[in-house]
């Protein structure tokens, strides 16, 4: 039986300078390693044609998360949403260009005005997406939505809100389940339960059920026994990426005993 492969995202080391990071690849008990493409890390021509000698040299397949910062794929306001989506379709550019093998964006963000204008965030949103999946379709890049947290005003953060896109759309991007905001939801075992079909990569950290802390696997109130069991019911055999900033060596170690 196939067994998820376990990665790790360079999250962890965002604030340190990007050559310093690169440094980091290869030091990992893994070969899959999720980029950053954000901030100081975002990915410039230069640094694709680095990461590619550096994937060549240890034997590293990459994914990719797409820019967030001050992004909003379901903006109302049409230049805000024009520049959000003329970044993530470079970044999608730069997934390609580094053979990413998945990439990974973030659902619309309510804002303070969206009460005005009923459901046009989700609408947005559902054009978006289905001008980024035409570009990835193009490009041959697999991609896939982020479960958010509702409580920093994001969409997505319920199985119902993806079986409406699905509904909406018919658009078969599938699902980054990230385990953190899903425990900040409660919502954990129903994305399981109810589009286990539907997830094709996995963010893995921990927290208490209040804050996006990304703590280490075991620090938290998440129980990763009974969801790496529930993995293997499923028979899930994709990616399993620890998105922690504490603990990372320990929580990578932890995963791979547990979906052994």
């Amino acid at each position: 039986m196939s067994k998820a492969k376990i990665g790790v995202s360079m999250f962890y080391c965002v604030g340190e300078s990007f050559n310093r990071m690169v440094k980091r690849l290869d030091t990992h008990d893994t070969k899959y390693i999720e980029l950053f493409d954000d901030a100081t890390h975002d990915l410039s021509k230069a640094r694709i044609v680095q990461l590619r000698e550096v994937a060549k040299s240890y034997g590293l397949t990459y994914s990719v998360h797409a820019p967030f910062s001050d992004i909003n794929i379901g903006s109302i306001i049409k230049p805000m949403l024009n520049a959000s989506l003329k970044r993530l379709k470079q970044s999608l550019l730069n997934a390609s260009a580094i053979d990413a093998k998945m990439w990974v964006f973030h659902p619309a963000q309510r804002t303070g005005i969206g009460q005005f204008y009923p459901d046009a965030d989700f609408k947005n949103m559902c054009q978006s997406i289905e001008l980024l999946y035409t570009q990835a379709e193009e490009l041959g890049v697999n991609i896939s939505l982020e479960n958010m947290p509702g409580k920093y005003w994001f969409l997505m953060s319920t199985p119902e809100e993806f079986r409406r896109l699905y509904r909406e759309t018919s658009l078969p991007v599938g699902i980054t389940l990230d385990l953190g905001h899903a425990n900040l939801e409660g919502q954990v075992q129903p994305f399981i339960d109810e589009l286990a079909d539907k997830i094709v990569h996995i963010h893995a950290s921990n927290n208490y059920g209040t804050d996006d802390q990304h703590n280490g696997v075991d620090e938290g109130t998440i129980d990763f026994v009974g969801f790496t069991d529930a993995l293997k019911k499923i028979g899930y055999d994709k990616t399993v990426v620890v998105e922690s900033i504490t603990n990372v060596p320990q929580s990578i170690a932890r995963l791979k005993q547990l979906l052994a």
